[in-house]
């Protein structure tokens, strides 16, 4: 678990390069606890960038980091991420780990952008000569809370199907349900009552889809 020593020391970081940078520069702070994944924020410096505050819960990136082997971890540095109301950020995320290899907290940056491309976008229109069709990665999600978060993930599920529950055959439920538990979602707390009724499943089923070969 990440030490009263080192949090003060990431927060001590995360407060200059959040005066540095200035409002547009969220700086958060998660402390792994796997007994309580729901509040995992612990610090966190410009909140109003995704709207987010202490003791709220992660984002799609801290729950997959849980559900992997703490070795296999590598810091993720500038990549592109966005909020719930559809915002463009800058991120990347640290991890740091105990003395035994164990996952104890993570340290992200997100920085919003979106001012700065349509300033890009503008000036872009002005001196392009050519249309580029743009072919980037849909960036990924940080959501304003946990309840959000999984309600996203069980979108994300639907979609990698793409029929409508009522119309799902058992093995496309299976192909959501494993998605989720990859994804990392049943380590919110309930979420197993919540995905059971979306998918019109009692508990017993949805786990034995999780274990599904």
């Amino acid at each position: 678990m990440l030490t009263d020593e080192k949090l003060i020391f990431l927060t001590q970081v995360a407060k200059a390069l959040a005066g540095q940078f200035g409002e547009n520069c969220e700086i958060v702070i998660h402390k792994i606890n796997e007994d309580n994944v729901n509040n995992t924020i612990v610090s966190i410096e410009n909140g109003h960038v995704s709207s987010r505050q202490l003791g709220d819960g992660p984002s799609q990136v801290v729950l997959e980091a849980l559900k992997k082997d703490p070795a296999d971890l590598v810091d993720h540095i500038n990549y592109l991420t966005r909020t719930h109301d559809g915002r463009i950020l800058k991120s990347s995320t640290i991890y740091f780990k105990d003395k035994s290899g164990g996952l104890d907290g993570i340290f992200a940056i997100n920085y919003d952008i979106t001012s700065l491309i349509a300033a890009e976008s503008t000036l872009q229109s002005l001196i392009a000569i050519d249309d580029k069709e743009d072919t980037s990665k849909e960036p990924d999600y940080i959501p304003q809370n946990i309840n959000e978060l999984l309600d996203d993930l069980i979108e994300e599920s639907v979609k990698l199907v793409g029929k409508p529950v009522p119309l799902m055959t058992k093995d496309d439920k299976v192909k959501c349900i494993q998605f989720l538990n990859n994804k990392g979602a049943f380590l919110v707390t309930k979420s197993g009552d919540k995905v059971a009724s979306f998918f019109n499943i009692s508990k017993y089923t949805l786990y034995s889809y999780i274990d599904a070969k």
